[in-house]
């Protein structure tokens, strides 16, 4: 009898979660004059949709921010893993300290460093570049941190049995602490392509032209207060900006859910 409050109560935050989702498809399917006006007779279209993919260069946006998330992502994994494997499997004096350092890393917002990270990619001549969007994300203490309790958990005696085979310290990475952590990598995984793919304010800083800008500054076209604000148009812009997030939670909902409940075990 308990259960059914708690189930109440989990489909009504449930509900609250999904309704600006629910807004923003009923307001993009349909004509402006039902974005504040509910109809279940109202004609459906795609012409906001046309409207926007043709207003600007979207197919150069994607790019853009494919190329971006793909280039910080794979960057995150080298570096983070053999920074955790490191502070793993060949400690040395300080190390403990020097961990310690890197999680205080994790204190400081981004936000923080704007002007100092703009004035370092001014003097390295990279303005106005996808590498200079991608250099201050190309290593996360958080996923040191996350790689760093993950190998932890692995048994030293497959380490050992692998050194003993003759393998070197990379072949014992790649063969045996690697596979063990594959749920680690895909829980950090999507969570940085998430958060690089809707990251706005240095692509925002950092970049001028439409070359470079990722989706989420392409967007912003759409929002001008001078213009007036126009949702049909908003919304269609905002559904075809994540669309590819939310096809491939819609498709790995399963994988999603175990890799993040199999890495918070760990």
């Amino acid at each position: 009898m308990n259960r059914v409050p708690l189930n109440l109560i989990a489909w009504s935050l449930a509900l609250l979660w999904v309704l600006p989702l629910l807004y923003a498809i009923w307001t993009a399917i349909h004509p402006p004059v039902y974005a504040a006006r509910f109809d279940l007779f109202a004609p459906l279209t795609l012409e906001n949709f046309v409207r926007v993919w043709n207003a600007v260069p979207f197919d150069r946006y994607f790019l853009n921010t494919l190329m971006l998330v793909v280039f910080v992502v794979i960057s995150q994994f080298v570096i983070c893993t053999l920074a955790a494997y490191a502070f793993v499997v060949f400690p040395f004096r300080g190390s403990d300290w020097l961990f310690m350092l890197v999680l205080v890393q994790m204190m400081v917002k981004p936000e923080v460093l704007l002007v100092r990270n703009y004035a370092t990619i001014a003097q390295m001549g990279l303005l106005d570049t996808i590498p200079a969007i991608a250099l201050p994300y190309l290593a996360s203490a958080f996923g040191i941190f996350l790689f760093r309790q993950a190998f932890k958990s692995v048994p030293r005696e497959l380490d050992e049995a692998a050194r003993m085979e003759g393998a070197g310290p990379l072949a014992v990475l790649w063969r045996v602490y690697v596979p063990l952590a594959r749920s680690t990598y895909l829980a950090y995984g999507l969570v940085m392509v998430a958060y690089h793919w809707n990251n706005f304010l240095w692509p925002l800083i950092i970049t001028n032209s439409v070359a470079t800008r990722p989706i989420t500054v392409g967007l912003q076209v759409f929002s001008t207060v001078e213009q007036g604000i126009d949702w049909p148009t908003v919304t269609a812009a905002t559904l075809l900006s994540v669309a590819p997030l939310l096809i491939a939670f819609l498709i790995f909902q399963r994988q999603f859910v175990q890799s993040f409940m199999r890495a918070g075990i760990r």
